[in-house]
C-alpha cells in the first residue's frame, strides 16, 4: 500500500506542476500578445498625434480643400502661427471627414507640405489606431488571460475614443 500511495502522490504533484507550468505560459503568451498589440496602437497612433498634441513651435493654419484625388486632398494653406508661411498647396489625408470646400484648421509635418488636422477633432482622430488596439486587446485579455473585468474596461475605453473621435470629426 505504501508504494502505490507513494506513486499516486508523486503522480499527483506532476500534474499540479504541469498544470501550474501551463497556467503561467498562458498568462505570459496571453499577456505578451496584449501588450504587443497596445504598444503597436500606440505605435500607430503617435505618428500623426505628435504633431497635433505637441504643437509647440510648429506651423499652425487654416487648409481651404480645393481638390481632392483618390487618398489625398490639397489646398492654399494659411498661416496662423508666427514664423509660419502661406503656401499654394498643402496636402492632407482624405478621410470621411475631409470635404471639398470646407476650411480645417491644421499643423504643418516639419520638411514637408503635409498637414494633419489640429484641435479636439485632430487629436481624437490621431489616436483612432489605439481605440482599434484597445478593443483588440480587450478580446485578448477577457478571453486569454481570463480577467474580464480588465476586458470589459479596455473594451470600454476602446469605445469611448472611437465615439468620441466619431463624434467631434
Amino acid at each position: 500500500m505504501p508504494a502505490t500511495a507513494t506513486a499516486a502522490a508523486s503522480r499527483r504533484a506532476a500534474r499540479q506542476t504541469s498544470t501550474a507550468a501551463l497556467r503561467f505560459g498562458r498568462f505570459a503568451s496571453m499577456g505578451t500578445i496584449a501588450l504587443v498589440i497596445l504598444i503597436a496602437g500606440v505605435w500607430a497612433s503617435w505618428g500623426n498625434a505628435q504633431y497635433v498634441m505637441l504643437t509647440k513651435g510648429r506651423e499652425r493654419g487654416t487648409i481651404e480643400v480645393a481638390r481632392c484625388a483618390e487618398d489625398v486632398c490639397s489646398g492654399p494653406y494659411t498661416p496662423l502661427s508666427h514664423g509660419s508661411e502661406a503656401r499654394d498647396r498643402a496636402v492632407i489625408e482624405k478621410t470621411v471627414a475631409v470635404h471639398k470646400g470646407q476650411t480645417y484648421t491644421v499643423v504643418v509635418k516639419p520638411g514637408t507640405d503635409d498637414v494633419v488636422r489640429s484641435g479636439p477633432a485632430g487629436v481624437l482622430y490621431s489616436w483612432v489606431p489605439m481605440g482599434g488596439a484597445l478593443l483588440l486587446a480587450s478580446v485578448v485579455v477577457a478571453g486569454g488571460l481570463r480577467r474580464t473585468r480588465l476586458g470589459w474596461v479596455l473594451a470600454g475605453s476602446g469605445i469611448a475614443l472611437l465615439t468620441a473621435a466619431f463624434v467631434t470629426v
